[in-house]
């Protein structure tokens, strides 16, 4: 085997049986549980029910599958709708493509109805997740590499990916290997997860600005990596649709960055209840809350109100102060003896 390069999987079906087993498939299901894990975990340290995350997944995964495949499908129209396109293909996610802005648009959709069910604010809980999905999208692009797609230009390098010749876009037959675009965008993903949670770590965002960081993070690196790929995709102005919606993106969360303000909340328990207040507050301190996140494996505790507290019994002036023991008095020189009359 030639070690010059990184060689591209032989196979990305597996049968068991006649059922098809799809690497694409358990690469998105393993990128899923791990967003979810984190999620619950960050999401915990707040304050959150436990397995909260779960309900909101139910809401958010399908929608941001349907919406990553509708962005693909716009952002890529001509395999599905062009002259020589199939309209049913799709419907075709296990083939690979899936637009990440979709993903995230949608998906945020389904997050935002999931807090409305659960009664939770939703960008308290935005925030809180956030990390996980550039994780859970590093994860999803190794089935990029299982499909041998979502390459860039052909490159000579020992990093370069080499790519069958059957999954070779169209005028590029006579190179080998490219730049491994889905793996630029892997390890720029899990750098984002990194500085999203160092700087959430340090200036205890909230009101989404977490999230505005992840889309800006993100943003800048999918505007450069898209720059090299060479798949077929809309373009105008000279850049490809996606580095126009990096463009976009980028420009609106830096802004929100700049002019939005809130900090950190977290719950408490009140009379039963769970209440958001702010990190640094001293409702937070009392339920246990350290730094802005809870010990782990620790519940908030119950915060005391002031009516809850007892009042405390007023000063008696030290005119009403009965002695406990009689005073001594010394007997008059007098005592016993008759009382003459005046």
């Amino acid at each position: 085997m030639d070690l010059a390069y990184i060689p591209s999987p032989s196979e990305s079906v597996w049968h068991l049986g006649p059922i098809p087993i799809r690497a694409y498939a358990l690469c998105l299901i393993a990128g899923i549980v791990a967003a979810c894990w984190i999620a619950e975990a960050r999401m915990r340290s707040r304050g959150a029910p436990k397995w909260a995350v779960l309900d909101l997944a139910v809401w958010a995964v399908p929608f941001g599958i349907v919406g990553a495949r509708i962005y693909h499908v716009f952002s890529s129209p001509d395999a599905y709708f062009g002259p020589d396109g199939d309209p049913w293909r799709a419907l075709a996610v296990w083939e690979g493509g899936l637009g990440i802005p979709g993903a995230v648009a949608l998906g945020a959709v389904g997050v935002w109805l999931g807090c409305r069910q659960l009664k939770l604010p939703f960008a308290m809980v935005a925030d809180a997740i956030v990390p996980g999905i550039p994780v859970g999208q590093a994860i999803g692009r190794l089935g990029n590499w299982f499909n041998q797609e979502l390459y860039g230009k052909p490159l000579d390098t020992w990093w370069a990916v080499a790519i069958d010749t059957d999954h070779r876009v169209a005028g590029y037959s006579q190179y080998s290997t490219f730049h491994p675009t889905f793996l630029y965008e892997l390890l720029w993903n899990v750098g984002v997860a990194l500085a999203v949670v160092l700087a959430d770590r340090k200036a205890k965002f909230g009101a989404g600005r977490a999230v505005a960081l992840y889309v800006a993070l993100y943003g800048i690196g999918r505007f450069w990596i898209e720059g090299l790929r060479i798949d077929p995709a809309e373009a105008f102005g000279g850049l490809r649709l996606n580095q126009w919606m990096s463009v976009i993106v980028v420009v609106l969360a830096v802004a929100y960055l700049i002019f939005a303000r809130g900090t950190r909340q977290v719950f408490v328990i009140d009379g039963g209840e769970r209440v958001t207040v702010d990190w640094d507050s001293a409702e937070a301190a009392a339920a246990g809350y350290v730094d802005g996140a809870l010990p782990k494996g620790a519940e908030p505790g119950e915060t005391a109100s002031a009516e809850d507290e007892p009042e405390p019994e007023p000063d008696r002036p030290e005119d009403d102060v009965i002695p406990d023991e009689p005073l001594d008095v010394e007997p008059s020189s007098d005592a016993g003896k008759p009382r003459e009359d005046s």
